[in-house]
């Protein structure tokens, strides 16, 4: 089957954060949104019909989950990574950022240490500030417009860190990380007695030629001292239903997180995460391959147009995900300037880059996720301002 990702579909009346949420943030509504994470294109037909069979019975009540579920998730990630995984080994979870937050709970105190490598997606600091540990950052290097792991900066500041957060896949950055990067993080956090908590929510975003690894599989250290946290939400543009999903095959660290999750009935999922979550990974194979296609499209059109026509803007090429980094420092603006280029010259809504850490600063993120169309026109907006300059 083909899909058409040109379709325009109007998301207003619909309480689209990355719609309505522009007022509240730029005191306007008149901006092409490319600043949420996900996409305009349609949410895949079988996902849609899975929720729409169950709306057609007329009991919504309390659900349970079914075997089915977690069969899908266990067939998905032993396809696409040679993961093998347990149904006891899979958590449900509400959503990444709140396991994350979760999991900052049930293995770590008030005061405890925890590592980020920035820049990197703004909850990860928020996460730890908000509830009461202390952050600790390992900024990564950018070199020949690719970051990298500043292992050496690691191992010396990793003493006295309880948990380290990794985004793997690597966010705003694109990054898939190498085999040894990982490597190296998991021999390090298991030598100190770091629990690795990996963020895989881009992992099936993974653009081809490049293969995601999970963290999980470098190693039975990495397996034994990590968890891992995955979602269909990213790849089949269902963010909306809340459907997440940790692994954890240490009995010790699974045992601690399920009965912290027990403690406060936080895994008991709702009655349109199973149908939905069994529909994306038991049919989106066709789907997302056609779905990074399109992605990798835009990208390659992005990075062309800027090179031609706004050479002082450059596209940090994501290796995963239709999030990219552009680095804007050659414009010699300060941030604030810069994001009011953005909004009041371009009139586009993107992430301010400050917002994932000092390191971010002179950059802004562009969300791809969407027609061909918009991003003409979105590119079209900047040149305009950008020849004003």
């Amino acid at each position: 089957m083909n899909y058409n990702f040109d379709e325009p579909i109007d998301r207003r009346g619909t309480n689209a954060e990355k719609i309505e949420g522009m007022k509240d943030i730029w005191g306007r509504t008149d901006l092409i949104p490319m600043w949420v994470a996900d996409m305009d294109f349609a949410t895949p037909p079988f996902v849609l019909d899975a929720v729409k069979k169950r709306c057609e019975h007329p009991v919504l009540g309390y659900t349970c989950k079914p075997d089915s579920y977690y069969q899908a998730i266990i067939n998905w990630v032993d396809a696409r990574y040679g993961m093998k995984v347990e149904k006891e080994q899979i958590t449900y979870v509400p959503g990444i950022v709140p396991g994350l937050g979760m999991a900052i709970n049930a293995f770590t105190h008030p005061g405890d240490k925890i590592m980020i490598m920035p820049p990197v997606y703004p909850p990860f600091s928020w996460l730890v500030t908000r509830n009461d540990r202390r952050l600790v950052e390992c900024p990564m290097i950018l070199e020949n417009g690719k970051y990298r792991m500043d292992l050496d900066l690691f191992r010396r500041e990793i003493k006295g860190i309880r948990v380290f957060i990794l985004c793997n896949p690597h966010n705003p950055g694109g990054v898939v990380w190498t085999h040894e990067e990982l490597e190296a993080i998991a021999n390090i956090c298991a030598e100190d007695n770091v629990i690795v908590f990996s963020d895989e929510i881009h992992a099936d975003l993974t653009l081809p030629p490049h293969h995601h690894v999970p963290f999980a599989m470098i190693s039975e250290r990495a397996k034994n001292n990590s968890v891992t946290f995955m979602a269909p939400s990213k790849a089949f543009n269902m963010p909306g239903v809340a459907a997440s999903h940790a692994i954890i095959y240490n009995e010790g660290l699974r045992k601690r997180f399920t009965t912290y999750m027990e403690s406060c009935e936080f895994g008991g999922g709702h009655v349109f995460a199973f149908p939905a979550v069994e529909a994306a990974y038991s049919n989106g194979t066709e789907w997302l391959e056609q779905c990074l296609a399109y992605i990798q499209g835009n990208i390659d059109y992005l990075d062309e147009y800027l090179k031609k026509k706004m050479p002082k803007i450059k596209a940090i090429r994501p290796m995963a995900s239709y999030l990219v980094w552009l680095d804007c420092r050659e414009l010699g603006m300060s941030q604030q300037a810069l994001e009011d280029f953005f909004v009041s010259g371009a009139h586009l809504a993107l992430n301010n880059g400050e917002t994932f850490g000092k390191e971010g600063i002179g950059f802004m993120r562009m969300n791809v996720g969407c027609t061909r169309a918009v991003l003409e026109q979105a590119l079209k907006q900047l040149e305009e301002a950008y020849r004003r300059l």
